[in-house]
C-alpha cells in the first residue's frame, strides 16, 4: 500500500504535521492509532507514507534533518568569508535543533534507525565545518596552525554533541552546544589574535 511515486499534496502536509508533532512530543510512545487520531486521518493514509510505525518514524526524522540541512545551506549560500560561514552555519544548526524537544532528541537517541539518521547528518555537518576551516586558512581568516587537527577535532565534537555526550556532561542542549562550538572555533582559529 505504500506510495512509490511522488508524494501527494496531502502526504506532504501529513509529513509536515508529523514532523511538528514529533519535534514537540517525540515519537516512541505513539501508536499508529494515536497518530491517525491526532492527524484526523486513517491508518491506511499513514501506511501510504510508510509500511510500519518504525519506518514512519524514521521517514519523519529523515524529513526533519533533510529540511534542516537545506535551510542551513540556504543560510550560508553566497557567504564567501569563512568565519562568517562558520558562524552562520553553526547558528543554523543551533536554530534547527532548538526546534526539537528533549523528548524528540531522547527518542532519536533511543531508536537506532533515527539515531543513524542523526549521525549521518552530524557527519555531513562535520565535513562542512572542515571545508569552512580549509577555506578560512586559504583566505587568511584562520591561522594555519594545526588547522587539519582542529577540523578533525571539530568533527569529533559534532559527533559528541550528536551522541549526547556533550549535553549530558555539560548539562546543555544540542543547540547550545553548537553555539559554544562556533565560539570555540572562531576564537581559536582567528588569524588576528590581537583583538
Amino acid at each position: 500500500m505504500r506510495s512509490t511515486g511522488p508524494r501527494t499534496r496531502r502526504q506532504r502536509m501529513l509529513l509536515a504535521e508529523l514532523e511538528g508533532l514529533f519535534l514537540a512530543e517525540g515519537f516512541v510512545a505513539f501508536t499508529l492509532d494515536d497518530l491517525a487520531a491526532k492527524l484526523r486521518c486513517s491508518k491506511t493514509t499513514l501506511y501510504a507514507l510508510a509500511p510500519s510505525k518504525e519506518q514512519l518514524a524514521t521517514k519523519v526524522v529523515a524529513h526533519f534533518f533533510k529540511g534542516a540541512a537545506e535551510r542551513i545551506e540556504a543560510r550560508v549560500a553566497g557567504i564567501d568569508d569563512a568565519a562568517a560561514a562558520v558562524r552562520t552555519y553553526l547558528a543554523g544548526v543551533s536554530a534547527e535543533l532548538d526546534r526539537a524537544s528533549a523528548a524528540f532528541l531522547a527518542d532519536v537517541e533511543a531508536f537506532a534507525p533515527a539515531r543513524a539518521v542523526y549521525a549521518f547528518n552530524s557527519e555531513a555537518a562535520a565535513r562542512r565545518i572542515r571545508q569552512f576551516i580549509t577555506d578560512g586558512v586559504e583566505q587568511g581568516v584562520f591561522r594555519d596552525a594545526h588547522a587539519d587537527a582542529i577540523a578533525e577535532m571539530a568533527g569529533i565534537l559534532v559527533e559528541s554533541i550528536q551522541s549526547g555526550v556533550v549535553g549530558s556532561r555539560a548539562r546543555t542542549t544540542d543547540a547550545e552546544a553548537f553555539e559554544a562550538l562556533a565560539e570555540l572555533l572562531l576564537n581559536g582559529l582567528r588569524a588576528d589574535l590581537s583583538g
